[in-house]
């Protein structure tokens, strides 16, 4: 009896035990030396729940069958620990032969089956019955939270704020979970409205409290929201406690002031692997790769190990890093952690390859993930594509013939580097599986017979279709009607559409302007802008071309003021290009110069465009300022810069320079075509330098046209008359 009683206070202790062995032993003990005699059934039960503490449930079931009695604690501890290996199906036979035994459940019960993750809705409704029907809710605070809970996985919200109002008693558990829930499922005004409720009630907040108001907090909106949590934060005093303040630093991160997540990281005297993770995460999001970078390597000072999330964060940052050794020697480190067979590790890595063209070794890391997923295989069969490599098709039948069923994604990266006699066998693989009413596959699959030339079977497979198509394969359509010049049937298409895009309306006006309808054009732009359809830069770009083609500058300095007080959002490079070209071919050079000035982005095409719109108004030498300075500030002219001066020079008669002009192209590789050649022709002709504009036609490594012959003819003349 000694040894019994020794055995049954080691058990009360609740020792927290990590070895089968020495359970096993225990269980031994018990068998060996009997039931007490005043409590029968607690061995057992403790050891249940042993067994099911190291996940050994079969071990835990087969004591549980065995047992010489039982209670209403031995069914409870079995159907919790059915719930927490989410067994729900064993959980709710243990249940019904508990009822069917005659022990009536109690709250323990309840918040068992309710706390299993695959819980059903239905199931979840029947509980509640059968809790109301035994006085547990809406008075007992465990069952009450566990229902809360059930409600908000499963998305309904009214049921679980309903729950949630109808508890007469809640615990600050209660209260946590109901915060927790609002704020992880985007309801972030509920959640903040229950954290003010909470905290005028005066009670005790934990780090629970903070955490869930916290984890709402996810965009750039929030941030004022989140700077008032964190004032409250440090009031109560838990900004010492870990996982509060690692919140913080992925709230700041989430609303997009990786300052201030930086600032509160360094204030953190004890970090661990969360902390760091947030941030080195939080860096990687911010396309701060070097950054992301450093942090790595202080991680390991402060003798920290990286887990698969951190190689995750810093694979990912990497490939914005023009440093492919960088990669390399992360790679090494995650094999030196022999994380290279984890999926998240291996898919990264894949990933990370591929986009630097290693497709050799982007495959090799893929060979090494032990259980790849769809997610891997998408990343792999994507990077191929992305490279117009054909293997990729090669990729998706394998990823089939093991077993494993293709997403959207699986597809549409196929079809994007399919040829012709791959593409219908594809088309007949995605209608199999049942991808050919999926609007994303759809579109990738009507742009991939486009681009293949197959704009009859394309257009054959909408025409029969018997549903109508999406807004995106729409826009996919509409736009191959457009590369064909079907302007009219672009139009029809897009007038069905019950909810056009802003894509399709940018569709719709490059049809207009093709077919030369330019008041059209004007017509559904200002449609648009009734209809409060947010413009975009390729709207802006296609109405001020059509200004550009009428010469309208009263139209296009209205347009212009329209962008100064209402899109600053797409001042982007190409809407300035089309402003300056618009102002220089509407006589208004002073205004493209402006445009330019205020630039702080630009390409070649900004450059040649400024110099074509000084040529065009007789700014021949300002023109070719601008041409050199181009070439200073590191852009290397093409033709078209070229001709643009070339332009110039022939509008102000400047002889030397064109001459000089046409010699520097051979310096930067560039053979002079048929126009440059032209405009040299009329350039000295209209100089009466007929001699040498001979010359010029002469040596031209091709056959003059009929407008060097005129141009030459019509100097021949104008020397004579004069």
């Amino acid at each position: 009896m000694d040894l019994q009683h020794r055995l049954l206070q080691l058990l009360k202790a609740r020792l927290k035990i990590h070895s089968l062995c020495v359970v096993k032993h225990l269980h031994a003990l018990a068998i060996t030396l009997g039931p007490s005699s005043y409590q029968p059934t607690f061995l057992h039960n403790n050891i249940i729940t042993l067994y099911a503490s190291l996940d050994e449930l079969p071990l835990a079931h087969k004591t549980f069958v065995y047992m010489p009695q039982r209670n209403l604690v031995s069914y409870n501890t079995m159907i919790s620990s059915y719930s927490k290996h989410n067994c729900f199906g064993q959980a709710w036979s243990c249940f019904y032969e508990m009822m069917s035994c005659g022990f009536r459940p109690n709250q323990f019960t309840f918040a068992g089956l309710l706390s299993c993750a695959s819980v059903t809705i239905c199931a979840g409704v029947l509980l509640q019955a059968l809790t109301v029907k035994n006085g547990l809710f809406p008075y007992d605070v465990f069952v009450g939270t566990a229902l809360m809970g059930l409600f908000g996985k499963c998305g309904r919200f009214d049921e679980a704020l309903h729950a949630f109002d109808l508890m007469p008693n809640k615990s600050l558990v209660t209260w946590n979970s109901m915060i927790s829930l609002f704020g992880c499922h985007g309801f972030v005004e509920d959640s903040v409205l229950l954290f003010r409720e909470l905290a005028r009630e005066e009670r005790s907040l934990s780090e629970a409290t903070f955490v869930g108001v916290l984890s709402g907090l996810a965009c750039e909106r929030d941030l004022e929201l989140g700077e008032q949590v964190h004032s409250f934060v440090i009031k109560n005093g838990c900004d010492y406690e870990l996982s509060v303040v690692n919140s913080i630093v992925n709230m700041y991160a989430n609303c997009a002031n990786i300052d201030l997540a930086e600032k509160t990281f360094e204030g953190i005297f004890h970090r661990d692997l969360v902390t760091w993770n947030t941030i080195i995460g939080a860096q990687a999001k911010s396309k701060k790769p070097g950054k992301a970078l450093e942090l790595f390597l202080k991680m390991s000072e402060d003798e920290i190990r990286p887990n698969q999330t951190t190689f995750v964060s810093i694979i990912n940052s990497l490939t914005s890093l023009v440093i492919p050794m960088c990669g390399e020697w992360i790679h090494a480190k995650v094999i030196l952690s022999a994380f290279q067979t984890d999926v998240f590790v291996g898919s990264a890595l894949v990933d990370y390859y591929a986009k630097w063209n290693k497709l050799d070794d982007a495959y090799s890391c893929f060979l090494d993930i032990n259980e790849k997923n769809v997610v891997s295989w998408n990343t792999l069969i994507l990077g191929y594509a992305n490279n117009c490599s054909s293997f990729c098709i090669s990729l998706l039948r394998e990823m089939l013939r093991f077993g494993y069923r293709p997403s959207e994604i699986s597809f549409s990266a196929a079809l994007k580097s399919s040829h012709t006699s791959e593409l219908q066998q594809l088309h007949c693989q995605v209608v199999r599986l049942g991808y050919d009413n999926n609007a994303y596959v759809l579109s990738t699959l009507i742009t991939s017979y486009g681009r293949n030339d197959c704009l009859t079977e394309a257009l054959a497979y909408i025409t029969a279709s018997e549903t109508p198509l999406a807004t995106v394969p729409s826009n996919n359509v509409a736009g191959i009607y457009n590369r064909s010049g079907e302007y009219l049937e672009t139009l029809k298409l897009l007038s069905q559409l019950e909810n056009p895009d802003v894509v399709s309306w940018n569709i719709a006006l490059a049809a207009c302007a093709h077919n030369c309808n330019y008041e059209e054009v004007l017509r559904m732009f200002k449609h648009m802008l009734m209809d409060r359809i947010p413009a975009d830069s390729y709207t802006y770009v296609s109405v001020l071309s059509i200004c550009t083609k009428l010469c309208n500058i009263t139209l296009g300095s209205s347009i212009h003021s329209l962008l100064i007080k209402t899109c600053f959002s797409y001042w982007d490079v190409f809407v300035c290009n089309m402003l300056i070209n618009m102002y220089g071919k509407c006589g208004s050079h002073g205004s493209s110069i402006k445009i330019f000035s205020s630039m702080k982005d630009r390409n070649l095409i900004t450059w040649t465009t400024l110099v074509s719109a000084l040529a065009v108004n007789g700014c021949a030498q300002e023109a070719l300022i601008i041409f050199n300075k181009m070439a200073f500030s590191g852009f290397r002219p093409d033709k078209v810069a070229f001709l643009a001066a070339l332009t110039a020079c022939q509008h102000r008669g400047l002889v030397r320079e064109g001459l000089e002009l046409l010699e520097r192209m051979d310096s930067y590789g560039i053979k002079p075509e048929i126009d440059h050649y032209q405009r040299v022709v009329d350039l000295l002709a209209r100089s009466g330098h007929l001699r040498e504009a001979e010359k010029i036609i002469a040596t031209m490594p091709f056959p003059p046209n009929a407008i060097v012959w005129r141009s030459f003819l019509e100097g021949c003349h104008r020397n004579r008359t004069a």
